[in-house]
């Protein structure tokens, strides 16, 4: 083997150990609370603890990660992607494409369901840190029964620390993250190694005939349970998401190789425990070890459930800052925390959002089995809506016949609609809670996605006319001094005036020698490569000084104004630009509630509101201080 192919073998190494220290850490922590759930004896519809029910259970479990996670996600969705992007967000942009180019209807439609989808993640990021280091610390009941009365103030201690940590980034505790999770990975399979020998009896359960009996022969009691169940695919939504960061091939070799034969073996294992003692369904995970390993096991456990919950609160952050730059969210203070990785972000707004909502579900359910029926309806949910999307992407794209694609979702979906059919029986006992976070957040987006279009369409029309305003000032009808330098100004477009130079000229009578109208434009594909970045147009007005440019930014980028002005080239704006020295006008919208019916009253007034966590334009364009101009306007709504 050559010194390059080493090299290069270390490298992919090094993205997989990578990749099971973020994208694992969800679905890779589901075995310490799924089979417990299942059997819980307090759930409103219980499933009897029997040889033929554990058999069945467990074969379900498995069947279920076979075709929900390595079917659905690893084999097929991965396999879509936006310029290698992947996640309920990138399938969004690409239905949003494809209704801009070729006038799609449907894929708009599906675009809307998508953001409810997108919605339901964010029900899955407050639970995903509540339900996850509940269900480890628990594990101190089984090594101490006088300590259950701790676990609410640790758990809530740990997620405090947990959030407070975030503004520092994960750059450097995620080194550690993936030889964790190897380690965790290698002892719940050993532990499940072990299980399995004291009752081999129990692999007849990879028979899918004994999930297809238990189904068709106890149905009443198998469609109960499949609303437990479903938490064995908990992260499957992961898997995808970050396959930006790590590559399809990291993901897959991960998932095949390490976290898919852990699970199962853990699974298996504490299925031949409960077996041979009933009695251990109370918490077989943790039974599963002796009785010496079982408070290293918690402390293990804890920091795998500390490293889910950080993925999926990245994950968070990921999500709305992709929505704020489609245009479903205002503009959010987004903080980069690593040079060397671009998607590394810390957004404080969803960050002590996130934290609050967190600790107020830790402190109102009290345990992972109470928490269990809330967090089944949120991942069934956004799985069903991903695999939705996915067939409609890939149809198009793939030019698969109507029939096989159509055939492959009707499959698939059954499967989803089921589980989501399961969970609904859970309204009254928690599901109700992830549908009204994300009836919530889809109930904002929206709002501010239909707000926003309102507000552009006044504002374009008091901007007015760009070559009108040019001609007012050639024939000096808006009489003006010229003043040496350059001015640059945020614009939504090139046919319309910026509010604050129609202000600055109308009131301060003055312009600079140099002026650039700079509109942002967010793509829908992730990123945009330096060379495209920037399209100069003089509009015919170079020699007015006045030139238009266009800064193009992925939605997965932060606009960046200067960094991209820096492109620019001489020849393009007629002579050298003193950026440096650059003055840059921003105008301010304040809104109003107005009484022309645009949208319903409440909807205005919550249009409004959300308006106020807007981040200030400045800091979020990354523009000079000291050298910007903020004029105000105020637009009705």
């Amino acid at each position: 083997m050559t010194s390059r192919q080493h090299a290069g073998d270390s490298a992919r190494l090094a993205v997989v150990v990578g990749a099971l220290g973020v994208v694992f850490g969800d679905i890779g922590t589901s075995p310490i609370y799924t089979l417990q759930t299942v059997f819980n004896p307090d759930d409103p519809h219980p499933v009897p603890v029997s040889d033929a029910n554990v058999y069945g259970v467990v074969s379900l479990i498995f069947w279920s990660v076979m075709i929900i996670v390595t079917v659905t996600y690893v084999l097929l969705a991965t396999r879509v992607d936006n310029h290698g992007e992947g996640g309920i967000m990138a399938l969004i942009a690409l239905l949003r494409g494809s209704a801009e180019r070729r006038g799609r209807k449907a894929a708009l439609v599906l675009a809307a369901l998508g953001i409810f989808g997108a919605s339901l993640f964010f029900g899955d990021s407050m639970i995903t840190p509540a339900i996850s280091v509940l269900s480890a610390v628990e594990g101190l009941k089984v090594v101490q029964p006088s300590l259950g009365e701790a676990v609410v103030p640790i758990t809530a201690v740990i997620i405090v620390a947990l959030f407070l940590v975030q503004r520092r980034g994960t750059a450097a505790v995620g080194r550690v993250f993936g030889p964790v999770m190897i380690c965790w990975f290698a002892v719940i399979g050993a532990a499940g190694i072990g299980g399995i020998i004291a009752h081999p009896a129990i692999l007849k359960a990879l028979s899918p005939t004994y999930a297809l009996s238990f189904l068709s022969g106890h149905f009443g009691i198998a469609f109960f349970a499949l609303a437990a169940i479903v938490l064995s695919v908990t992260g499957a939504e992961a898997l995808y998401a970050d396959m930006g960061h790590f590559g399809r091939g990291s993901i897959v070799r991960g998932w095949l190789l390490l976290v898919l034969p852990a699970c199962t073996l853990s699974y298996f294992g504490q299925g031949a425990l409960v077996l041979q003692n009933p009695a251990h369904v109370s918490s077989p995970f943790f039974l599963l070890v002796p009785g010496w390993g079982r408070l290293p096991l918690v402390l293990l456990a804890t920091a795998a459930t500390v490293i889910a919950s950080q993925a999926v609160i990245t994950g968070a952050y990921s999500v709305a800052s992709q929505a704020a730059q489609l245009g479903y969210l205002p503009r959010l203070r987004i903080a980069h925390t690593s040079e060397s990785s671009i998607g590394q972000i810390y957004v404080p707004w969803i960050n002590w959002l996130l934290m609050v909502s967190v600790l107020t579900l830790v402190f109102a359910f009290r345990s992972s089995a109470a928490l269990a029926y809330a967090f089944g309806m949120a991942v069934t949910g956004t799985i069903t809506i991903t695999t939705l999307l996915f067939f409609y992407v890939a149809h198009q794209r793939w030019k698969a016949p109507l029939w096989l694609m159509g055939a492959g979702a009707a499959i698939l979906l059954a499967v989803d609609l089921l589980f989501v059919a399961a969970n609904l029986t859970k309204l009254a006992h928690g599901a109700w809670l992830p549908l009204l976070i994300a009836l919530t957040a889809f109930t904002l987006m929206t709002t501010w996605q239909r707000g926003r279009q309102i507000v552009t369409a006044e504002r374009e029309r008091r901007e007015g006319s760009l070559p009108g305003f040019i001609e007012d000032l050639r024939t000096h009808r808006l009489p003006t001094s010229t003043v040496p330098g350059t001015s640059v100004f945020l614009n939504r477009g090139k046919l319309t005036a910026p509010l604050a130079m129609r202000a600055n000229v109308e009131h301060n009578h003055v312009r600079h020698e140099h002026v650039i109208i700079m509109s942002l434009q967010t793509e829908t594909v992730p990123r945009i490569p330096a060379e495209d970045r920037i399209v100069v147009d003089d509009l015919g007005y170079a020699d007015d000084g006045i030139v238009h440019v266009i800064a193009r930014f992925g939605y997965m980028e932060t606009p960046d104004v200067l960094a991209a002005l820096r492109q620019l080239h001489p020849d393009t704006t007629e002579g050298d630009l003193d950026l440096e020295q650059a003055s840059y006008f921003l105008s301010k919208i304040e809104l109003r509630l107005g009484t022309e019916p645009t949208m319903a009253v409440w909807r205005k007034h919550l249009f409004v509101a959300t308006s106020y966590i807007t981040a200030d334009a400045a800091e979020y364009f990354r523009l000079p201080r000291d050298r910007t101009v903020i004029m105000g306007s105020h637009i009705e709504v």
